[in-house]
């Protein structure tokens, strides 16, 4: 492992190998920042401000008294003397907050909460990053500090509006950052620098102490160089916030923080996914764009997964009304105030974007809204047998010059696969596909509905390793990523304000360890639409394995998503099969609430496996096998999905 370097700051690693070099191989941050003042120096326009020595000392003061309270047990820190960055959007106490408008500075009196959560587990913030103004634009260009150029080519840019968030990842400054994405701002920028870009679940991430841009669509994202990374920082900087109105807990989930230690679950397989993909595809002209993504789809496909085009229309009617509908009064919301006093220091295409909001009535607005509700149920309808949808990260990418000759028409090529999102109330996870024939990065987003973050993560972080690219633009191969460890279940970090994370008793700690085994034979088993109602509780796969032999199997008709029926014997009173099944281990707490998703005809009873063990399970009531289709000789309900599958594709050959 790399040691330190002499001025600064290591380049490229990952909170993994910053947890190594300090739990193992005795580093101490002091080390790890000297000469902090000259590394922050230099000429860089990613930054608006930035960590001193002063600043860092303090830092430092305050996580050697977070240490000595854990007793020196590091488990307990996980976010350890490791360097991250915020959008300068995102308070920090004692910090200026711009959102990239002098004029609109002030020093912020305490952390924003995803920030307070960070530094609790450890973190140190070593800067604030540049934006595009007010968080309004997807290009990296609109900020009187600079333009933030892309991390493997000047001459193109960065994406936005996380655009400093984005580059001092890519190019291994910090371990990870903060963004925000309303339409695009957290994703956009980690496909053009090569990076992980993580969209939460609405709602997930407190936005209080977040400037915001339009209040009831914002999210915090994060920026990684690996999935691993992104998903560890989003469960520390996530849970549920009493104080900001947005914030909500995942369904019948009590838990501060939805999946909090599914990255130890297994990871699918690419060859179990079935993914959506947009009927149409469009790159505007961008042919290079197009054969990366293209080139995705036949990875996917090499590993056997099922790839399915579906109908685009209303997922682009729903992204289109971010910007061309009243949504836009929200943004005039945030900053009516300096608009009315000192218009001429907005940015002017901000200004020209923002000021749309006149056009809209009340009415516009309702409308607005109820034409949102329609078509976000068409979309969750849409996605909800597959595992997510797959779109390019972005259709193209354009030069800072070609950007200035039309900024608003080309920014909004950039949102083409990513205003829907937050409107669709769904997540996001961006991830790297390779470089493209000019030598730029490509990127893939999976998006699906909301509280899939947990499923989203584990494809992704499937995925990476599988391509094993080189981190961002660091120039490190990808197998020189440390997976981070996780904090322990029973000890979450405390807060530095002393308001969360109370400590459990031993009877609560019993009885969130205590688990309910469960059988899942059809949509619940790993991959499948409705695997993320365990995986949202926390339930560990265990294991594959058959029910004893006097099972039958049947299809049911008229399932949404489509879903097997397994009854003990049949109506004839024939023996039956053994069929294949997934063992799941339920926290206890939370297999009520997952019992009260089952829907009829099926239930929950008692099976009896291969090897003599009983287990609770799905079960079928027998009147629903009338109109239904005996499966019994695929032996599951995966193979009979998979011939299925093939003998639809031989027809059409």
């Amino acid at each position: 492992m790399n040691a330190p370097r002499k001025n600064g700051l290591t380049t490229g690693w990952t909170i993994g190998k910053w947890q190594h070099a300090y739990r193992h191989q005795g580093m101490l941050p002091e080390q790890a920042f000297n000469d902090i003042d000259d590394v922050m120096a230099q000429a860089d326009t990613a930054w608006i401000t930035r960590t001193n020595s002063v600043n860092l000392r303090e830092q430092l003061r305050a996580l050697k008294q977070r240490r000595a309270a854990v007793n020196d047990d590091l488990t307990q820190l996980p976010l350890y003397g490791v360097p991250f960055a915020i959008k300068d959007n995102i308070d920090a106490a004692g910090w200026p907050t711009t959102a990239a408008c002098p004029e609109f500075l002030y020093e912020a009196q305490e952390n924003a909460v995803v920030v307070d959560r960070l530094v609790a587990a450890g973190a140190i913030l070593i800067g604030k990053t540049n934006l595009d103004q007010f968080a309004c634009g997807l290009v990296g260009t609109r900020s009187p500090y600079g333009e933030v150029p892309n991390t493997f080519d000047a001459r193109y840019v960065s994406g936005g509006s996380s655009s400093g968030s984005a580059s001092v990842v890519a190019r291994g400054l910090v371990a990870f950052s903060l963004g925000t994405d309303t339409a695009g701002s957290g994703r956009v920028p980690a496909g053009f620098n090569n990076i992980v870009g993580l969209k939460p679940t609405k709602g997930w991430l407190s936005t209080r102490g977040v400037v915001p841009a339009c209040r009831s669509l914002d999210c915090v994202s994060v920026f990684a160089l690996t999935v691993d990374d992104a998903r560890l920082v989003s469960d520390i900087a996530g849970g549920y916030d009493a104080r900001d109105p947005y914030s909500r807990k995942p369904p019948q989930i009590s838990a501060d923080t939805a999946d909090a230690n599914d990255l130890d679950a297994r990871n699918p397989a690419l060859g179990a996914l079935r993914l959506a993909i947009p009927d149409t595809l469009t790159f505007y002209g961008d042919v290079a764009s197009e054969q990366s993504f293209e080139r995705a789809l036949l990875a996917f496909k090499a590993q056997g997964a099922e790839i399915v085009p579906i109908d685009y229309a209303p997922f682009a009617e729903l992204a289109a009304l971010l910007y061309a509908g009243p949504w836009v009064a929200e943004r005039f919301h945030a900053i009516a105030q300096l608009l009315s006093t000192r218009p001429e220091v907005v940015d002017p295409t901000v200004r020209a974007i923002v000021e749309r909001a006149g056009q809209y009535s009340a009415v516009d607005t309702f409308d607005a809204e109820y034409r949102r509700m329609t078509l976000t149920r068409v979309l969750q309808d849409a996605l909800a047998p597959y595992d997510a949808l797959l779109v390019p990260t972005s259709p193209t990418i354009y030069t800072r010059e070609a950007m200035r000759e039309d900024p608003i028409a080309r920014n909004s090529h950039f949102g083409t696969y990513t205003n829907f999102t937050n409107l669709a109330d769904m997540c996001a996870l961006a991830l790297p596909e390779g470089m493209r024939s000019d030598g730029l990065p490509s990127g893939i987003t999976l998006i699906a509905p909301a509280w899939r973050d947990a499923h989203l993560a584990r494809i992704g972080r499937t995925w990476q390793a599988l391509r094993a690219l080189r981190l961002g633009a660091t120039g490190l191969p990808f197998e020189t990523a440390v997976a981070p460890e996780r904090p322990l279940p029973p000890g979450a970090a405390a807060r530095s304000d002393g308001t969360h994370d109370v400590a459990r008793s031993d009877a609560e700690n019993a009885s969130s360890q205590a688990t309910i085994r469960v059988a899942v034979v059809g949509a619940h088993l790993s991959g499948m639409p409705l695997n993320h109602q365990l995986t949202g509780r926390q339930a560990r796969f265990v294991e594959t394995t058959r029910t004893a032999p006097h099972y039958r199997l049947y299809a049911l008709a008229d399932t949404t998503p489509p879903k097997p029926g397994l009854v003990r014997g049949d109506p004839d009173g024939h023996e039956g099969a053994a069929i294949e099944v997934e063992l799941w281990d339920v926290p206890a707490p939370e297999f009520g609430s997952f019992v009260q998703e089952v829907a009829s005809p099926l239930g929950i009873g008692t099976l009896l496996l291969q090897d003599g063990r009983e287990v609770k399970g799905f079960i079928c009531e027998p009147i629903a096998l009338h109109q239904a289709r005996e499966i019994t000789a695929h032996g599951g309900w995966r193979n009979f999905l998979a011939r299925t599958r093939s003998a639809s594709s031989d027809a059409i050959a």
